[in-house]
């Protein structure tokens, strides 16, 4: 067991890896906690794994159930394979046995004599056990029994003081009380250390998001905010809003090639690390293609890559690949480049962050979000997605990562307009079009921009051909407008005819 004298001041991991990261060190130990909730957003969860994470250190605990029965308990931890035996359990049930015949046969009100035994009860079982950890599930039936504010604070603050005398940290589980900024019980609020509050969003379209935020937490750090998180098997897995400024690294800046020379000339050396890149242009133009063309050269030399795609099912991303002559199928196979079908309505930000951040983690060198139409898509009830696309590029820039975001504009020939303005957060501006020419459509690619060096600012026609992939022809010198997707030509119709894919 540990030593009860050395808990003072120390912090208790609740268990749940992201939660213990917004909170910096965990819980301070020997302190009240507040975990208000909506019905459903994962309280008693939550509980179970501060608990365990208690047992797990050789820690006693308690779980005092005022709402919930022992087997409903029960139920919650076989459902993520846990075992609570070694956590001591103290349901109501056994304490209204004990009280109700008192109840019927005295002069005093009910509710009196109610409250008074129940607090003597947990408080002998409280001694009797001397839990470092405990668990009170929920303060609604302590509020109802005690009928008045001044007899629920007075008898808050008898628990809260009895838990201190045994080093013990609690946490007090509630619902929340309305949906205001600052919801929940003002009593509670003032006397707790710290206050957690669990959200549970119904979107009209895909499944329940849920989010958290830290309200309070006195004498230190923590990562403000909301956060997303999940309930699965295993408990809950919280995802950290990333802070781009917290995961600066040293990277040489140099630029990296797509394995085609003279993409590589309009791009003026290839893409730098640290640098996001938008491709943008009209469904058909290849953008993805031109993506896929870095991810498979910086297999070819040994780094990895990893491709979100929300606009297309896994297989017909390779599949494209394939036919266009790249042969990133084997790439996958040894783990080169993760291909991660990104399934709308089912992902929330914040896990789709954390993806990223573990892929990064494990040595991930480009990253590609195919596309970002579909990410603003598959995620249409959350206001700040812009915000958060600016601070996930920040974090990958600072790591050294290549990131290419590919963007769908509206419209085949002619003026095509984006759905939305994102070149202020690229580095790298690739516009790629579809024109019209000696009666054939055919594609133009050109850089708009590039903060990180030089790049040619030419037009070039360019094909995706099954035997080499990319292939980029001279400069367009001989048409005027190209960028209208409706040309004026000042060379020889003979030249068309002689060159039609502008390919020398």
């Amino acid at each position: 067991m540990t030593d009860r004298s050395m808990q003072f001041d120390k912090h208790c991991a609740t268990g749940i890896d992201g939660l213990n990261e917004i909170l910096g060190q965990g819980l301070p130990s020997n302190c009240l906690y507040l975990v208000q909730g909506d019905p459903g957003s994962g309280k008693t969860t939550l509980a179970l794994q501060f608990l365990l994470e208690g047992v797990r250190r050789g820690e006693p605990t308690l779980y005092i159930t005022l709402s919930e029965t022992k087997e409903e308990l029960l139920k919650v931890a076989r459902s993520h394979g846990w075992s609570l035996d070694a956590i001591a359990l103290f349901e109501l049930s056994a304490i209204d046995s004990l009280i109700r015949p008192e109840a019927r046969t005295t002069v005093f009100h009910p509710s009196e004599i109610e409250l008074t035994k129940v607090s003597e009860l947990l408080l002998e079982e409280i001694r009797r056990i001397q839990p470092t950890r405990i668990v009170f599930d929920s303060l609604s039936e302590f509020r109802l029994m005690a009928e008045t504010a001044l007899r629920y604070r007075r008898q808050l603050m008898n628990l809260k003081q009895e838990l201190m005398k045994h080093n013990t940290t609690a946490l007090l589980l509630d619902d929340r009380m309305d949906n205001s900024q600052i919801s929940g019980d003002p009593h509670v609020l003032s006397l707790t250390h710290g206050v957690i509050e669990m959200e549970q969003l119904s979107p009209d379209y895909g499944r329940s998001r849920r989010r958290l935020r830290v309200l309070k937490m006195r004498g230190m750090r923590f990562r403000e905010g909301y956060h997303d998180y999940s309930i699965e098997t295993g408990g809950l897995r919280v995802f950290p809003r990333i802070i781009a400024s917290d995961h600066r690294v040293d990277f040489s800046p140099h630029a990296v090639s797509s394995g085609n020379h003279e993409f590589d000339d309009l791009l003026g050396g290839g893409l730098d690390r640290g640098t996001t890149t938008l491709i943008m242009g009209p469904a058909g133009t290849g953008k993805s293609t031109l993506a896929i063309q870095y991810a498979a050269q910086m297999a070819h030399q040994g780094e990895s890559s990893i491709l979100f795609a929300f606009d297309e099912i896994r297989g017909i991303v390779l599949a494209r690949a394939t036919a266009v002559g790249l042969d990133i199928a084997r790439h996958v196979e040894t783990g080169r480049i993760d291909v991660q079908q990104v399934d709308p309505a089912e992902l929330s930000p914040g896990e789709f962050g954390m993806r990223i951040r573990r892929a990064v983690e494990d040595g991930c060198k480009l990253v590609i979000i195919d596309s970002l139409n579909g990410y603003l898509n598959a995620m249409p009830g959350d206001k700040y997605l812009i915000n958060q696309l600016h601070e996930m590029s920040s974090f990958l820039n600072q790591k050294g990562v290549v990131t290419i975001l590919i963007l769908a504009q509206f419209g085949l020939v002619g003026q095509a307009e984006a759905p939305l303005n994102l070149s202020y957060l690229a580095d790298t501006v690739v516009s790629v079009r579809f024109f019209e020419a000696a009666g054939a459509v055919r594609q133009a690619l050109s850089v708009i921009k590039k903060r990180s060096g030089r790049h040619e600012k030419t037009i070039r026609e360019y094909q995706l051909v099954s035997d080499g992939g990319l292939r980029i022809g001279a400069p367009l010198k001989q048409f005027q407008g190209v960028l209208t997707g409706t040309p004026t030509f000042f060379g020889a119709i003979e030249e068309i005819m002689e060159h039609p894919n502008g390919a020398k």
